[in-house]
């Protein structure tokens, strides 16, 4: 049986590790991924990627990193998913990974207008949304985990937008028939949540954020983290 693959872009802060630990764990949990099953890559490191043929599908991660910085090593993520995506793997992109996609297949990343979006936030399904396989279960509201200052300012040419929030207009992407993206955290917990808004609570107040009422604001996001369980189910990653 082949792996599934979780691409590491990144990794959480010191101190959200420590008590929460890291993004690897949390996509494993959310996507209810066998522990033997899966492979860690770790491209922010050096670490080399295996072939598209050689695994089951693929989980990328967020990051602190900026895409509109064309690391080496994000720019030859870009094009493992272009190969990827030529073989119509199973792909799953969140925040870093989001933008990272939409980047490798044509569309364009820079700072979200009006600074980060941070906090559990309404996120609005569009039309598109009805008919996609992956989000038939999601009411046309829901609340998601967020937190971001780049964006994907221009979705690739053919890629449909199922949802947004009140800012960021293009929250989930699909790209093909196995390939979709997220700009929200699926695989967040309300406590990892409060602890990214403790973190960045000076940045906050600095961009004229106020970060007790986004503390406050805090809850949990069942329906979003299911995406993870859907998409691990509908294409089989998931264990039995």
């Amino acid at each position: 049986m082949k792996p599934v693959l979780i691409i590491r872009t990144g990794q959480a802060p010191e101190s959200i590790r420590a008590r929460h630990g890291d993004f690897p764990h949390w996509f494993r949990l959310g996507a209810q991924l066998a522990p033997q099953r899966l492979r860690v890559v770790n491209v922010a490191a050096g670490e080399a990627l295996p072939s598209p043929q050689e695994i089951a599908g693929a989980l990328i991660t967020g990051s602190a990193a900026m895409v509109t910085d064309r690391a080496p090593w994000s720019e030859q993520t870009a094009g493992w998913i272009r190969s990827a995506m030529d073989i119509d793997l199973p792909l799953l992109g969140v925040c870093y990974g989001h933008q990272l996609m939409a980047h490798a297949l044509g569309g364009r990343v820079d700072y979200l207008p009006g600074g980060r979006e941070i906090g559990t936030l309404p996120i609005e399904l569009l039309p598109d949304a009805a008919q996609d396989e992956l989000t038939t279960f999601l009411p046309t509201q829901f609340r998601a985990h967020t937190t971001h200052e780049q964006s994907v300012l221009e979705v690739p040419r053919d890629a449909k937008v199922l949802a947004h929030s009140a800012r960021d207009p293009h929250h989930l992407i699909r790209y093909g028939q196995n390939a979709v993206s997220v700009q929200f955290h699926p695989e967040f917990n309300a406590d990892v949540m409060r602890a990214y808004i403790q973190r960045k609570h000076h940045d906050m107040r600095r961009e004229g954020f106020d970060p007790h009422r986004a503390y406050r604001q805090v809850a949990a996001t069942p329906l979003a983290r299911r995406l993870l369980k859907m998409f691990s189910r509908h294409h089989g990653l998931s264990r039995v």
